[in-house]
């Protein structure tokens, strides 16, 4: 689906600031767009690496990996809310995984409407499939599938200057005082986490109105 609104009426953007690794990530992505189109409300997705905001907080690896009791009740959310929006899941068996290529890849296809097939696509790789999302062999295969010059994205995303925006993208994320994903701006508002999705879209439709 085109993240793009209808071309007649007021519109707003919604940004959704997401790193493959987040389960709770997956939820808002797997999500974001049909929601996004009811609101009249256009998707600008804000690839991130998460891990060098934890590690600011002092942290080594995602804190449902270092609370045992923080991250068993993760998983039992997880699979409930799943169940709740009718998405697949499974627990992967390595968590949190890399996915440093895709991450750059969304870079590469900054404003092109693949990006959000191809977001969902890696995630259900990750959290239904329980695949290694950081291999280019796999990512090469969802570009395919979505009719992409894989090759050339893939060139493209392995390059120095797609790696420097990758580390540019993650540290505006730490500026703009990012501890979590996924995180939502509309018009400089933050909403944090995938239960505030419907608040920020309600959010975002109000602004359009007023316009």
């Amino acid at each position: 689906m085109s993240t793009e609104c209808a071309a007649t009426g007021k519109s707003e953007d919604i940004e959704i600031w997401f790193d493959f690794g987040s389960n709770y990530s997956y939820l808002s992505v797997m999500r974001i767009e049909d929601l996004a189109a009811k609101h009249r409300v256009r998707v600008n997705w804000q690839p991130f690496l998460l891990g060098p905001i934890f590690q600011s907080f002092g942290w080594s690896t995602s804190p449902f990996v270092l609370q045992k009791e923080k991250g068993d009740y993760a998983w039992k959310d997880m699979a409930r809310l799943c169940k709740k929006y009718r998405i697949p899941w499974k627990m992967p068996t390595q968590f949190p995984r890399r996915g440093v290529l895709p991450l750059r890849v969304v870079l590469v296809g900054t404003g092109q409407a693949w990006i959000g097939d191809f977001a969902k696509r890696v995630m259900l790789l990750n959290f239904c499939l329980d695949r290694d999302i950081n291999s280019q062999d796999e990512i090469a295969r969802i570009l395919t599938d979505l009719g992409q010059p894989t090759d050339e994205v893939l060139a493209q995303a392995k390059s120095d200057r797609t790696k420097n925006r990758l580390w540019v993208q993650s540290q505006t994320a730490k500026d703009r005082k990012i501890f979590g994903a996924p995180t939502f701006f509309v018009r400089g508002e933050m909403f944090w986490g995938n239960d505030r999705l419907e608040d920020a879209l309600e959010f975002a439709s109000e602004k359009a109105e007023r316009r």
